[in-house]
């Protein structure tokens, strides 16, 4: 049996402001073709379809579209999918039950009430069952009420232990786990695992789980994470998301992972490469050498030239170059910045310090700051 699985496709994104629904419109289309060459028996979606829990009417009719190539690529496959921490739970799960029964699993809410349980999908192959384990995100308070609510408060580690402990599971079958949380491999910590900026990570990353919990499947197939990684194992993994969501993903090779399942314990894996319609970069020299290098991509630009430049020619003719430019940065600008403001910080007020700070606002963000600064400073007199 051999399924695709993604993740993270942050439907509605904007990256810098820029809207990215062509570049997501272009690597659907492109997912579909390959979808339609290799035929995979099944797609998985491991979380975080939309960006917002709330998603604008554009952004769900590109899902929409993307579920109808995917449909006619391979109209035999079963389509699944879990909603994220990004997802609205209710909203993807509207409809579960009718669409089930068109072959599309759109799992938004976990178990919730102690006859519940986690959401299977069973698929068969000359090797026997396949079982599917679909999960979306959960919060340890979700579980708390399946426990029990005198239960002492639980931990994402506990509350996900909890949740599969309830499962029965054979394990002389093959088990496909798909899941959108935070999971760490025994022994590491999390800042060992290098996040994107574009990801929400908690305070203390009380989120983390230990990927123990994972032990009893086959296969992981992993959404939360951007970046491409496996867990410990190769047979559990993060495919990223389709396309870079943040700049600090630049240069990262997007791709679908497509899962072969043999016989018991025959697990076997293979990125298959996305090429996006636009690439994000950082591009970094004088003003000179980096009008050299036009492109339609996504730049960051990060100018070293030492001497003044005019700020608006400067940025006119790099917008005339890069017309999709995403920033502009100068080098060592935020230390110099800071080196000024500690000189100066005894001389100024602090609405000269936050002025001076935020560069040249315009008159109504002075306004509104005048009148921030003014009740945080009535409320220290208080």
């Amino acid at each position: 049996m051999r399924f695709f699985h993604l993740s993270d496709l942050h439907i509605g994104l904007r990256l810098k402001g820029r809207d990215l629904s062509e570049d997501q419109r272009y690597i659907f289309e492109q997912i579909a073709d390959i979808a339609a060459e290799r035929r995979p028996d099944a797609v998985v979606i491991a979380g975080d379809i939309y960006d917002k829990a709330v998603p604008s009417a554009e952004a769900v009719e590109l899902f929409d579209r993307f579920v109808m190539l995917l449909r006619e690529a391979c109209p035999e496959a079963v389509l699944m999918m879990i909603s994220g921490n990004h997802d609205s739970a209710g909203r993807v799960n509207v409809f579960r039950g009718v669409l089930g029964r068109q072959g599309v699993h759109m799992i938004g809410l976990p178990p919730r009430l102690p006859e519940e349980h986690i959401e299977r999908v069973v698929l068969e192959d000359s090797f026997g069952r396949v079982n599917f384990l679909l999960l979306p995100f959960v919060r340890p308070s979700t579980v708390r009420l399946i426990v029990g609510e005198d239960e002492e408060r639980l931990s994402y580690d506990e509350a996900m232990k909890r949740l599969i402990a309830r499962e029965d599971i054979d394990t002389g079958e093959r088990n496909v786990f798909v899941s959108h949380q935070f999971y760490l491999p025994d022994g590491r910590s999390a800042d060992d695992v290098e996040r994107m900026s574009s990801e929400i990570v908690t305070v203390g990353n009380i989120d983390q789980i230990s990927a123990s919990v994972l032990e009893p499947f086959d296969y992981a197939a992993l959404g939360h994470i951007h970046k491409p990684m496996t867990v410990g194992e190769s047979r559990f993994r993060y495919c990223g998301t389709p396309i870079a969501c943040s700049v600090d993903e630049e240069g990262q090779q997007k791709g679908i992972i497509e899962v072969t399942l043999g016989a018991k314990g025959d697990v076997t894996t293979e990125v298959l490469p996305l090429t996006p319609l636009r690439q994000v970069r950082r591009i970094k020299g004088t003003l000179a050498e980096v009008l050299g290098q036009p492109s339609d991509d996504y730049v960051t630009v990060i100018l070293t030239d030492k001497e003044e430049l005019d700020a608006l020619d400067t940025q006119d003719r790099l917008h005339t170059a890069f017309p999709n430019l995403l920033e502009t940065r100068r080098e060592g600008q935020e230390k110099r910045l800071l080196e000024k403001l500690s000189v100066r910080q005894e001389e100024l007020s602090e609405y000269e310090l936050c002025c001076e700070f935020l560069g040249s606002p315009s008159d109504g963000e002075r306004e509104i700051l005048q009148d921030v600064i003014n009740t945080v400073l009535g409320r220290r007199k208080e």
